[in-house]
């Protein structure tokens, strides 16, 4: 049976990838944080310490520093923004590729999920900047660094909310927006590119099935499909804008010394320093943490709608009979 409001259906499901979502991104991001603390330290070490250290090199000094605990700095507001964005995420790409194909029919698929996967990014930037760059800030520092920051930190941070206040007081609320736009310029095009290739890559896989076991019941699990294709998706993603993930980061870990200016600044500053190079500087981090966070996150998504959201729209469940279009990938991807 169909409920007798389709409109509190669409809710209900709306709410419940809002929920999923954030659930996937804090999970992704507490098991994946030391792997981003390398990133973060490889990608600032030019403006904090003035060395080109080695990924090896990065690890034996953040151990050396501050042990195993150096590893895992900065996980709380991580964790806190990863929640913000994972819900936006998945919860407004399910509101807002409904809306794109009623305002626009013959929109494409693949279009309609790299905007509503923009939107749903850039929505949680408001709650994600100001944890990303409190948590860059706490990346780049360890116990016994404390005296050794330089000009470009502001002091020793010894938590969330002191470092939130400590960044408020030094530069008001410009400097817990530190990169915002350079946020947005990375992360727009990542959201979007990701979920199209994911959406891509199901279509793919949905087209080889069809030609190959056109005969048979094989079947893959929407589980391990967000494993795998989701793993894919976020690595690809991830190369393609580590130039702007290198940008972002150079702005947001600048303290009272001003080397850049804006994003454009640090464009070309970093191009006529370093190359090339420095704009893919940490791209093989950066991968490394994509690939499994993204797959982490997008299997624990699936999961999550597998395991409950079928209970919740049965009569059992407390709802009477919500209906799923099959047809819609929206329904079962972000």
């Amino acid at each position: 049976m169909r409920s007798s409001s389709r409109g509190d259906d669409d809710r209900n499901r709306v709410w419940r990838e809002f929920v999923w979502g954030a659930i996937a991104g804090a999970f992704g991001e507490g098991m994946l944080h030391p792997i981003d603390t390398l990133k973060t330290r490889m990608q600032s070490q030019a403006i904090i310490t003035g060395t080109q250290k080695t990924i090896l090199q990065i690890v034996r000094t953040v151990w050396a520093s501050d042990g195993l605990r150096g590893f895992y700095r900065g996980i709380a507001p991580g964790v806190t923004g990863s929640l913000a964005t994972g819900a936006t995420y998945f919860g407004v790409i399910e509101s807002t590729k409904k809306w794109l194909e009623e305002v626009n029919p013959n929109l494409s698929s693949h279009w309609s999920h790299f905007i509503a996967g923009a939107i749903g990014d850039t929505l949680g930037s408001f709650v994600y900047v100001p944890c990303e760059v409190i948590k860059q800030r706490m990346q780049v520092q360890g116990q016994n660094e404390v005296t050794n920051c330089g000009p470009q930190m502001h002091g020793y941070y010894s938590g969330m909310f002191q470092a939130g206040r400590s960044i408020l007081k030094e530069h008001g609320l410009r400097g817990l927006y530190a990169g915002f736009w350079s946020t947005l310029a990375r992360d727009v095009p990542f959201a979007g590119l990701m979920v199209t290739f994911y959406e891509a890559l199901k279509d793919l896989t949905e087209n080889g099935r069809k030609r190959y076991f056109r005969n048979s019941d094989f079947r893959v699990s929407s589980t391990f499909e967000g494993l795998v294709l989701g793993g894919l998706a976020g690595g690809l993603s991830a190369y393609l804008t580590t130039p702007l993930d290198v940008i972002k980061t150079r702005l947001q870990v600048q303290g009272s010394t001003i080397r850049y200016k804006g994003w454009l600044d640090a464009f070309m500053k970093i191009w006529a320093d370093e190359g090339m190079h420095g704009l893919f500087r940490g791209s093989v981090p950066r991968i490394i943490w994509y690939i499994p966070a993204s797959a982490v996150t997008f299997m624990a998504v699936e999961f999550l709608r597998d395991r409950f959201n079928k209970k919740l729209e049965s009569p059992i469940g407390g709802v009477t009979g919500i209906s799923m279009d099959p047809s819609s990938n929206v329904g079962k991807v972000a």
